[in-house]
């Protein structure tokens, strides 16, 4: 493995002597450390490697073991009241002595706000609540491995389970126990909490800044607030670090997004539609189910009734709008606010995390939802490295912590989050600020610690831009539509290479993306593109002499013509092994009719080309293409960390469509008119891959 700077690598082992010697380290920490870090006595070991050393040990046994407080006090469904009069309803959870009874003192505090609603955390919590229960099934899911089998993807969802996700969604009672207390709410028009869902626009995101003021207020909390949980409560807590509320310390943010248009919603313009519409219908299918104890004990909330009649199925009629309506000019006002770069609703979902003043922890994955933000999150906060800190891994949504709490590896994501807050809500001094900053799973690699990571790369962490050409030279490789060559000189090439809409994208690493990570227990379509092939051309380089790393983002120029007044192009960028398989490392896709790329938002290499050209992804700005004529795109890949080690071949795959991750809104789809797209390879006009490179590939 290479290393770059102060960048150092771990790979879990199975050796015994190996195990012996971390469990040695794990004993030491726990009856020597954990006493003085709880104390505040003496300051931890400084951190080493991804998974923390020795200062790792201790973090996982501070979590691990005996607390300060034997019990959990939980009141229930607590009224919150905002400034105009709408009621949320949240769960308190305390620590309690062994009569159950909550201690006197007040604590730290740990918010989370959530449109899941509570009942999930409930039933989660209950199941940690039976004795010997939790750490039987995290056991069970820490032994389900399927490795190597064409369903490994259903290990990597089990491991997740076993690596701390669920306390970080739910709650975390050896976190309560320790000293702190807890409180999820459910967000308004969600769960059992009154008005309309705002669906984290602004007012959702004045309730959040109401609901840490209502909390430092209260005579259990000691007016220091942390903020926790994954997704949709990973991107609450980043808008209103924003606000900078003056109670709010620190904050977990775990696959959190910015910029939830190109996350998510129409990334390139090409409408999330696999993800989308499941997951609307859930949340609003679970905010119809009634608190039945309030209706058994004759306080049924009848304002909550009159706001789910008023407002059933938040957002669904949108999306039915922009799917049967034919015209641009017909759309719902609503579907326009949300296309349209400028409006209101629009600005609330685009974040900007250089206001974030609070120590924060990011942690995200190579193929989740929002993956385009969260290394852009982390670059973006105006803090010292430590203060900030970035993991991400090599995974998708729903899968988060599946490579985590084993020797050399990074640990457990409520461990992490445990020695966070301890050491920004208690002050004690663990080391965790001097983790990482950037700790990375390596595509086709294992986990480093670097300074920096992208546009914060600097000195040897930094890697080197340069073009690689699409060439239709054959490279023998591939069968695909047309097998092309990259190249790493400029090429002489004329030549027009066709590519058509199908479905060979069904199985595809985009739709186990779309899919929040479901469809990635199928390893032939999630870990292997060779089918979704079969329907594009592909691009592919010489073989590399050394291992060669990829850090960070990638842009795709592409000089094409269509056949009709608009275009859907999706590219990826892939590890190609000596045996063919095919591994994406990213993908991007764009509207050809939404090309124009935002300058300011953009940002360019030392060689002058795009390494992020952000488009406006808005119809305002929506220029239709003109049948046959030539037109230049810039296509962004969200920032990767891989490594294609000797033998392996950078591939650029180009399709003309992505579903069902990506679906044009219907007058963009019509305009396509679902026919073939052309790659136009130009010696006057080239089509290349700008690509982040360290390492001798000998290209």
């Amino acid at each position: 493995m290479l290393r770059f700077g102060r960048s150092t690598s771990m790979r879990g082992g199975s050796r015994p002597m190996k195990y012996a010697l971390r469990a040695t380290v794990a004993a030491v920490a726990t009856a020597v450390l954990v006493p003085f870090l709880a104390s505040g006595a003496s300051a931890a070991p400084n951190p080493t490697g991804p998974d923390g050393g020795a200062a790792g040990a201790a973090w996982t046994a501070t979590e691990d073991g005996p607390q300060q407080y034997p019990n959990v006090f939980i009141q229930w469904d607590v009224p919150i009241t905002m400034s105009d009069g709408t009621v949320l309803k949240g769960n308190v959870y305390r620590p309690a002595d062994a009569a159950g009874r909550p201690i006197d003192t007040p604590t730290p505090t740990v918010v989370n706000l959530t449109p899941y609603t509570k009942l999930v955390s409930n039933l989660a919590d209950h199941a940690q609540s039976i004795p010997g229960l939790s750490d039987a099934l995290l056991g069970l899911f820490r032994q389900i491995d399927l490795s190597g089998t064409p369903l490994s993807g259903i290990t990597d969802l089990t491991k997740a389970f076993g690596g701390g996700e669920l306390r970080n969604f739910t709650v975390d009672r050896q976190l309560i126990k320790s000293g702190y207390t807890q409180v999820v709410v459910d967000v308004r028009g969600t769960g059992f909490s009154q008005g309309d869902w705002d669906m984290l626009r602004d007012r959702e995101q004045q309730d959040t800044v109401e609901v840490i003021d209502w909390t430092a207020r209260q005579p259990w909390s000691n007016g220091r607030i942390g903020m926790n949980g994954i997704s949709y409560s990973g991107i609450n807590q980043v808008q209103v670090a924003e606000k900078r509320p003056p109670a709010l310390q620190a904050i977990f943010p775990v696959v959190p997004g910015s910029d939830l248009v190109d996350d998510v919603l129409a990334p390139g313009g090409g409408f999330g539609f696999n993800f989308i519409p499941l997951w609307l219908t859930a949340i609003n299918g679970l905010k119809l189910v009634p608190d039945l104890a309030s209706v058994l004990n004759g306080q049924f909330d009848t304002q909550w009734l009159a706001d789910r009649v008023r407002d059933p199925l938040t957002f669904m009629d949108v999306l039915l709008n922009v799917y049967t309506t034919a015209k641009m000019d017909d759309l719902d006002p609503r579907a326009k606010e949300l296309l349209t770069a400028n409006s209101g609703p629009r600005q609330a979902w685009l974040g900007d995390p250089s206001r974030i003043q609070v120590p924060t922890f990011v942690t995200g994955g190579w193929h989740d939802l929002f993956t385009y933000s969260e290394s852009k999150i982390y670059n973006d906060i105006p803090l010292p490295a430590g203060q900030k800190q970035l993991l991400m891994g090599n995974t998708y949504h729903v899968n988060s912590g599946n490579e985590y709490g084993k020797p050399g590896l990074p640990p457990r994501l409520d461990v992490l989050q445990r020695a966070w807050f301890d050491r920004w809500l208690k002050d004690i001094d663990n080391g965790i600020d001097k983790y990482g900053p950037v700790t990375l799973r390596q595509q086709g690699g294992g986990w480093v610690t670097s300074n920096g990571f992208g546009e914060s790369a600097t000195g040897t962490d930094e890697a080197e831009y340069r073009r690689m050409y699409l060439s239709a030279a054959r490279s023998g490789t591939a069968n695909s539509v047309y097998d092309g060559s990259l190249s790493a000189t400029a090429v002489s090439d004329d030549a027009r290479l066709t590519v058509a809409p199908g479905l060979a994208s069904l199985c595809s690493n985009d739709a186990a993306q779309g899919s929040a990570g479901v469809l990635s227990i199928i390893d032939g379509c999630a870990k292997d593109s060779r089918i979704e092939e079969l329907g594009g051309l592909t691009f592919t380089s010489a073989p590399v002499g050394g291992p060669t790393s990829l850090s960070g983002p990638i842009a795709v120029h592409l000089n094409t013509v269509q056949d009709a007044a608009d275009g859907y192009w999706v590219v990826t960028v892939n590890d190609v092994a000596p045996d063919g398989q095919s591994t994406v490392l990213s993908s991007g896709q764009l509207m050809a009719s939404l090309r124009q790329v935002d300058e300011a938002a953009s940002s360019r290499s030392a060689n002058g080309d795009y390494t992020d050209p952000r488009a406006y992804t808005s119809i305002d700005y929506r220029q239709p293409t003109v049948p046959g004529e030539a037109t230049t795109l810039d296509i962004a890949l969200p920032a990767t960390e891989a490594v294609l080690q000797p033998g392996h071949r950078l591939r650029v795959d180009v399709y003309a469509g992505n579903f069902p991750k990506g679906l044009p809104i219907m007058p963009m789809l019509l305009d396509t008119g679902l026919r073939p797209q052309h790659v136009q390879l130009d010696p006057q006009r080239p089509s290349f891959v700008n690509v982040p490179v360290r390492g001798n590939p000998g290209w």
